[in-house]
């Protein structure tokens, strides 16, 4: 898993540096704008103060949430395994102190 990690954000960091390209070009939107809009867009919670205008920056929208919604759902579901695995690892580490701590005891 971990050696995917860095694959899967470098293709999540491309389309989100896509997507903020292509707003800036095709919709006329500042840098700030054409990011916002991208991240808001891929985690799907679309506040709606920014929509595209012209016919292509629509069709780029559709675009960039069939491409990019599965990364991004991937990535989040990712990021909680790696922070379960982390916690199973340290419970694991824990039992074996007090295991350890118990067997001298004895």
């Amino acid at each position: 898993m971990k050696s995917s990690l860095p694959l899967l954000f470098s293709t999540l960091l491309g389309i989100i540096l896509g997507g903020t390209v292509f707003y800036r070009v095709v919709e006329g939107w500042s840098w700030i704008d054409a990011y916002f809009f991208t991240v808001v867009t891929l985690s799907t919670v679309g506040y709606g103060n920014l929509v595209p205008a012209t016919a292509i920056g629509k069709i780029g929208t559709t675009v960039l949430i069939f491409a990019g919604l599965g990364v991004f759902a991937i990535a989040i579901q990712q990021l909680g395994n790696l922070a379960i695995l982390q916690r199973k690892k340290r419970l694991a580490e824990r039992r074996r102190q007090l295991e350890d701590t118990q067997s001298e005891d004895d």
